[in-house]
């Protein structure tokens, strides 16, 4: 008697494949969200690290900057207040012949015009000075004029208590109704030549010291804050309100010499940064202060975020599409034991040993998979990893391994296009820096022919070399070797069956000079000249990529003080060639 032929029913078999697709999808998008989490917060990290560096790095250059006109002021006070005619007045009590001597010392002081900071100590312009009795009061000039005019409160404010042994820096107010400024003013103590003791100071008044931003469109500000009170000219009055505002709470919470903090200024954020002006001074403590707006960084941030959630979007696509592949094919399993005869036990029991068989494979699948995924380190790699472990399986059939195949292939290529969206990003914001350590680029190229040659892909090619040993160049591997991996795997991918691959590395004039040249279809004249720009893939009509090697390539080269260009493209051979700073290390000799 013969069994009854079954039929699968339907209903359960779409039932079962929606839930295996939609479990699939699940464990994928906790995946990419994990990772996608993870490199926002990466992200986020590197780009306040890198905003860090170059604030730090402009302040470090205004530090030094400042020390030197300090230097520069403290040489030429000690200078003027060792002037025999002005120590003749105070010894001998003449003071009604200090300031008619002084005028005379000091006219180069109050008449001269400021330099530059190089040229700041022989000849530095003063707004004024005064003399301090031995009790420290400032002695009245008899014509304001000749030693610059002063209101009554702004000179009160540099007279002491007791007359200083020591030089002093400090910042007075003008109080002038039609010019309220802040001046930086230099005390030089005074000694008699006979006892030693302190019989005198001179006081002089400077201009304060303005500096201004190495990047104009950054929009730093800087200003002093001394005596509870705020200089800051080209703020508004609102925003120097703000600025205040939040300085006398640092000020006031803690006694501190530097300090930073964020504020938002007209709903934008800026970074507030202040530092102690003269420690140890006699006169009132004053603060450096600096405002740096952080709009310009928090839109690349955004953008790069941005970037990341598009690629994140995009992944998840393509893991959608390969669930619904993969759940479509490891249904037919179920599919098969709704078939099984109802008569038949023995089929039964296969069946069901079957179901048991790919149930604990499913299970094993998805152990590894979570295994894996705390060890990779994006969703990209996550993906490629499922899809070369179903690459594995051997019960599918041979049209599901092409097709697993070419999604693997795009995973690469999607890797590979979101390292270099991310390094172009790095470089458009300014942030990426090439250090200067020596770099074997003759140990590199011998490494990529050994990896190009060992591709299982690679064309029958003759390959031709010339290279210097130990040739080595300024730079840093890592972006180095990625120069060199794209001229090489161009030279591979455009060639033609039986051509040839020629690379020539020799010195020239303090640098480095590298050829790859290959034969091939050549480059369209016409496109000859777009061949490096961003996102416009011109090949030889045979290969596509994804338009951004060799605009990375010259970015990098130029960014290592070199250059990437084009030497020739036609009659069956193409030839680039890239420059790099040549670094000596030992003798170099050709092979």
């Amino acid at each position: 008697m013969t069994a009854k032929k079954a039929k699968a029913n339907p209903r359960a078999v779409k039932g079962f494949r929606a839930k295996l697709a939609a479990a699939m999808m699940l464990v994928i998008s906790g995946i990419t969200a994990l990772g996608l989490y993870l490199a926002q917060r990466n992200v986020t990290n590197n780009a306040n690290h890198a905003l860090e560096q170059d604030f730090q790095a402009e302040l470090s250059s205004l530090d030094r900057l400042q020390e030197l006109r300090h230097a520069a002021l403290a040489e030429r006070c000690r200078a003027l207040a060792l002037k025999p005619r002005i120590h003749a007045a105070l010894e001998d009590n003449a003071l009604d012949l200090l300031y008619p001597s002084a005028k005379d010392e000091l006219r180069d002081l109050m008449e001269g015009q400021e330099r530059p900071l190089e040229q700041a100590a022989g000849t530095l312009h003063a707004k004024f000075y005064r003399f301090l009795d031995g009790v420290g009061a400032v002695l009245a000039p008899p014509n304001a004029k000749d030693v610059g005019s002063l209101s009554a409160a702004a000179e009160a404010q540099l007279a002491f208590k007791k007359l200083p042994d020591k030089q002093q820096v400090g910042y007075i107010w003008s109080n002038d109704p039609a010019s309220d400024t802040v001046n930086e003013v230099t005390a030089v103590p005074i000694f008699s030549t006979e006892t030693g003791e302190v019989i005198s100071a001179l006081v002089v008044g400077f201009k304060p010291f303005e500096p201004g931003s190495k990047n104009p469109s950054a929009g730093m500000q800087s200003g002093i804050w001394v005596s509870g009170r705020l200089h800051l000219p080209a703020s508004s009055d609102g925003a120097k309100s703000m600025v205040a505002g939040k300085l006398m709470k640092l000020l006031t919470n803690a006694d501190r010499a530097r300090d930073s903090s964020t504020l938002r200024i007209n709903g934008a954020p800026h970074l507030l940064f202040f530092k102690l002006l003269n420690p140890g001074s006699l006169f009132p403590p004053a603060y450096e202060v600096f405002v740096y707006p952080l709009a310009t960084w928090a839109a690349q941030l955004h953008r790069l975020r941005l970037q990341i959630g598009g690629a994140g979007a995009l992944l998840l696509l393509g893991a959608f599409v390969a669930s619904h592949f993969a759940a479509a094919r490891l249904s037919r399993p179920v599919e098969q034991l709704e078939i099984e005869s109802e008569h038949d036990r023995a089929e039964r029991q296969r069946a069901e040993a079957a179901l048991a068989s790919t149930t604990d494979e499913l299970e094993r699948s998805a152990r590894y998979s979570a295994d894996a995924s705390h060890q990779l380190k994006s969703p990209v790699t996550v993906l490629r990893a499922g899809l070369e472990t179903l690459m594995g399986r051997e019960d599918f059939a041979p049209e599901v391994y092409e097709e697993l195949s070419g999604l693997l292939h795009q995973t690469h290529r999607l890797t590979g296009v979101i390292d270099d969206l991310l390094l172009l990003s790095r470089m458009d914001a300014g942030h990426l820096r090439i250090a200067s350590d020596p770099v074997n680029l003759s140990q590199l190229l011998e490494e990529w022919l050994d990896d190009l040659e060992a591709l299982p892909d690679a064309p029958d090619v003759n390959i031709e070399k010339k290279i210097a040993t130990d040739l080595s160049v300024a730079g840093e591997k890592q972006y180095t070797s990625l120069i060199i991996q794209n001229l090489l795997e161009n030279a591979r991918k455009y060639n033609r069956p039986g051509g040839r691959i020629r690379i020539l590395a020799r010195e020239e004039n303090k640098q480095v000079v590298l050829s790859i040249g290959n034969t091939g279809r050549p480059i369209d004249r016409a496109e000859q000249r777009h061949i490096f720009e961003r996102f416009r893939s011109i090949g030889n009509g045979l290969v596509s990529g994804h338009g951004i090697g060799l605009n990375l390539a010259r970015d990098l080269a130029r960014l290592h003080g070199g250059d990437l260009r084009l030497v020739v493209s036609e009659n069956d051979w193409t030839e680039f060639e890239a420059r790099f700073r040549f670094m000596e290390s030992g003798t170099n000799r050709a092979t």
